[in-house]
Formats: structure tokens, C-alpha cells, sequence
């Protein structure tokens, strides 16, 4: 399938579709129209259609979308018909927590080593993962074909840290650190500021509370 040049929100988009488009197959779902879609996502139905016809439109007048094979279809677009091997460097609670997360290896997501430069965590296991030396990364690289490293470690070391994983090929970054990672532009970089989310949620609560919503 050819795609047009696509804009990052509709890009943004597409996991929440295929979410919501998983659900419907889990429950036995075999048709949906757009304005069905629409109710459940609280979406317009003419936004879903456009962003649907950026990728050849998948639906046909009158009949609606087959869940599943749209379902199928988003999902190769995501690249989720391929496997990823990812790494994580930072073992603190938030690098446990994802690598505790069942949901990527379900998504293709791999995790095939932990990192981190804490003596006391070295060799300690994580959902059966070893945690491995900083001074064993390149090497293991190499050796594990890694396509996605996930930083959750702090921002002072961020850049360093993510300097030499594109050294060695990495060419996507999951970055959790505080810091908004500049790498070459052919490295893909997903910047993940967890107190961002928080303070839009304050700020439209503040809205709420003075009535402005």
C-alpha cells in the first residue's frame, strides 16, 4: 500500500484505532462503520474516514469496515507484523516496570537485555532478564541485533547514553529521560515527558473547576 506524506497526528492516532479495533474483534465484532467507530472513540466519523483514506480507505459505502482485517491492516502499517528487539537501559522503577509490561511481546516488541551502571543491580533478574553492566552494551548490540533502545535514566546522562547506542545502529529511542534527545535525523526518536501529560490534566481540571469547559 502506497502511503501519501502522512501527518504525525494522524500517525498519532493510529495505535488508539488499532486499540479500540482489538477490543472489537476480542468481543466477537465483525462490522463497523465509521459512525459507530465514531460513538465508541469520540471521534467524528469524517475525521476517521480521512484518516483511513490516507492508507487507501479500507471500507466500503453502505457496508462499513471488517474489524479484523482492519484491524490486521493498522497493525502492519505500525510495523507490528514485524518483531522489534529492544533493550532498556535504567533498571529504577519505571525500567522494571516496563519490562514487567506482558503487552510488548504480544506486540512484537521484544525485550532482550536490561542495562544498568549500579553495581547492586548487576545480575539481578527482572521478569527473568539479567541486568547487565553498562560496560557490556556495545557488545551486546552487536550480538542481539538490538532495533530500539528504551532510556529511563536521568537526563544528565541521557545524551551520552543514547550517543552510543546510535553509534552502534540503534535506530530507534524510546527516551524517558527529561531531556529532549538532538540525534541524526535518520535515528527515530519517541520523547516520553511523563510530567507533560500530568500537567495538561492539571490544566484542564483548573478549566473545569473555573467553569471554562
Amino acid at each position: 500500500m502506497e502511503e501519501k506524506g502522512i501527518s504525525q497526528a494522524v500517525i498519532g492516532r493510529l495505535p488508539r484505532y488499532f486499540r479500540f479495533l482489538g477490543e472489537l474483534k476480542d468481543q466477537g465484532v465483525e462490522r463497523i462503520s465509521s459512525q459507530e467507530l465514531s460513538y465508541l472513540m469520540h471521534v467524528t466519523a469524517s475525521q476517521i474516514r480521512q484518516d483511513f483514506n490516507n492508507f487507501g480507505g479500507f471500507g466500503q459505502q453502505g457496508y462499513g469496515y471488517n474489524v479484523a482485517y482492519l484491524y490486521e491492516e493498522i497493525g502492519k502499517i505500525l510495523g507490528l507484523d514485524q518483531t522489534h528487539n529492544l533493550i532498556i537501559i535504567g533498571t529504577g522503577h519505571l525500567g522494571q516496570a516496563l519490562a514487567n509490561y506482558m503487552n510488548f511481546e504480544r506486540r512484537g516488541f521484544l525485550i532482550k537485555g536490561l542495562f544498568d551502571n549500579d553495581p547492586k543491580l548487576t545480575g539481578t533478574l527482572v521478569r527473568g532478564i539479567e541486568v547487565r553492566p553498562m560496560s557490556e552494551l556495545e557488545s551486546f548490540i552487536t550480538a542481539h541485533n538490538v532495533d530500539i533502545g528504551v532510556l529511563t535514566i536521568p537526563k544528565t546522562s541521557a545524551e551520552d547514553v543514547a550517543g552510543r547506542l546510535v553509534a552502534c545502529g540503534v535506530k530507534a529511542i524510546w527516551n524517558f529521560a527529561h531531556v529532549d534527545l538532538q540525534l541524526p535525523p535518520e535515528v527515530q526518536v519517541e520523547n516520553v515527558h511523563l510530567s507533560d501529560s500530568l500537567m495538561k490534566l492539571s490544566y484542564n481540571l483548573t478549566r473545569q473547576e473555573k467553569g471554562q469547559v
